[in-house]
């Protein structure tokens, strides 16, 4: 029936019914923002927005700390306060970032946020976004869960950023929960640690199918935390060893699980989030942190930029792949069973552009050790 016709005989149209957005926000920047795409495609069909961080580790970004939005060209405003992520948007040199990659092949829209502000400023941005939304609740993304850190655990090394977002999140106008995927994947609080802060609400286990939908974002994405929740996804048990250190973090029955606990118990358990809550600027939040941390992140990486590291290698080479092959024995000879290629790449100098011709190259010669998105020490099938 037309709809002069319709109208006619008195029929008037409902108002239109616009979708649910889910919003979530990553904890710690890029990994994280991978993770929560991760989690949306299992878990939703609903579209979704991801408010991250722009801070990626040395290798890609040679800048310590996060970036904010002059640090980039071709953002797309959403608000007074709120710019997204397009795969048109670049890092203006020397600042590098995988954000604008990863906008590109993930389902969903990343939202920058700017820390320049501290707390305060990022809820400003993250009140907006919600309001603009019109999101009926917000979730934040940590994989590992140093969202839960006390401030005083041993292994800590990056708390700043969770801690920010865990304190943004106060007050923004709708409900706010926390996901901790991958309990312990990190290395920084133990599995145990963090399972008994989380609690058993288990809000998805993520299966191999669930990480095969992101398979081809590990063909370039260095996080590593990430890398293992996605194997964990795909069956993967055993040791993992990551970062330059080589912490040993293991792959158990828990490490697909994703649980979720209330903003409130998350703040609660939290203290550096609980002292940022009234931050106004950068400077002020890692000046918190040294004091109830003894640390700020960022000067760890202002350390390791003044370093001038030795230059690489520019091809894989037979010597290289010697290399690799010696590791690995070694790694497996004191119970290894997983390398991320990150791991790999730093212990062979390698840098961020030869880090993805290793793994093509290691991918190409033994196949029979690539469990996706790790390496396994020894052959898997």
């Amino acid at each position: 029936m037309p709809p002069a016709t319709l109208l006619a005989i008195g029929y008037a149209p409902g108002p239109r019914v616009q979708p649910v957005t889910r919003l979530y926000v990553a904890a710690g920047g890029g990994g994280d923002s991978l993770a929560a795409a991760i989690i949306h495609t299992a878990t939703s069909t609903e579209p979704a927005h991801i408010a991250t961080l722009a801070w990626d580790r040395l290798l890609i970004d040679p800048l310590p700390g996060p970036r904010s939005p002059s640090d980039f060209t071709g953002l797309r405003r959403l608000g007074e306060h709120v710019t997204t992520i397009t795969s048109d948007t670049r890092p203006i040199p020397p600042a590098g970032s995988t954000l604008p990659r990863l906008a590109a092949e993930i389902d969903a829209t990343l939202v920058l946020l700017d820390p320049t502000g501290g707390a305060t400023g990022l809820r400003t941005q993250l009140r907006e976004l919600a309001s603009s939304l019109a999101a009926p609740r917000a979730e934040i993304i940590d994989v590992g869960g140093d969202a839960l850190a006390h401030g005083d655990e041993p292994g800590l090394r990056s708390p700043l950023a969770d801690a920010l977002a865990l304190s943004a999140c106060q007050d923004i106008g709708i409900p706010v929960d926390v996901l901790i995927a991958g309990p312990g994947l990190d290395g920084e609080i133990p599995e145990d640690q963090v399972l008994a802060r989380a609690g058993d609400r288990i809000a998805t286990r993520l299966h191999r199918a669930d990480a095969e939908r992101h398979a081809h974002v590990f063909d370039w994405h260095p996080s590593e935390a990430t890398a293992l929740l996605a194997a964990a996804a795909r069956g993967a048990r055993g040791t993992a060893e990551i970062r330059d250190g080589g912490l040993p973090v293991a792959l158990t029955e828990h490490s697909s699980d994703v649980h979720r606990l209330a903003l409130t118990r998350a703040l609660a358990i939290n203290t550096p989030a609980q002292a940022l809550r009234h931050t106004t600027s950068l400077h002020q939040a890692e000046e918190t942190m040294r004091t109830l941390c003894g640390f700020s992140e960022i000067d760890y990486e202002r350390a390791k930029a003044t370093r001038t590291p030795p230059a690489g290698p520019t091809a894989i080479t037979k010597d290289i792949d010697d290399e690799a092959r010696a590791y690995e024995r070694d790694a497996a000879a004191r119970g290894i069973d997983f390398l991320t290629f990150r791991r790999l790449a730093e212990v062979l100098n390698l840098s961020a552009t030869m880090t993805g011709h290793l793994r093509a190259h290691l991918i190409a010669t033994r196949p029979a050790h690539h469990l996706p998105p790790i390496w396994a020490t020894r052959p898997i099938r």
